[in-house]
């Protein structure tokens, strides 16, 4: 799962198996150690009492909670977003949740094996 942070704007960006694991056991999580006791953490979670897209942030943890029927519907079908604009005091802050991608032009540096397939090259021939 990849986390992008942009000013007030969050956006996670999942792989084909971290959907997968979101559908099965309702939870993915990354963590990122900056030192031995220093470790931030993401993750997305299905949550039956949330009612939209939220983000909280809590003790070096980014958690954003998805209502557990929108999670149902993002795994199962083709939808690739979801989003939301969430009031925080007078700012507002940009949810996004992604099926990632593979990129059109290949790269040496990121494994994308287990990315979805670009639409652009579903239509291509093998």
């Amino acid at each position: 799962m990849k986390l992008r942070i942009k000013g007030d704007s969050l956006r996670l960006r999942l792989t084909r198996a971290e959907v997968q694991q979101l559908a099965q056991r309702g939870l993915v999580e990354e963590e990122t150690h900056f030192a031995p006791s220093g470790r931030f953490v993401y993750r997305l979670r299905r949550a039956p009492q949330a009612r939209q897209l939220a983000a909280t942030f809590d003790d070096a943890v980014i958690e954003i909670q998805v209502p557990a029927d929108v999670a149902r519907e993002w795994c199962d079908t083709e939808l690739v977003t979801l989003q939301n604009v969430q009031r925080v005091g007078g700012v507002d802050l940009r949810i996004t949740v992604e099926k990632d991608y593979a990129c059109l032009a290949p790269r040496t540096d990121e494994d994308e094996s287990d990315n979805f397939r670009h639409p652009a090259q579903r239509s291509s021939k093998p």
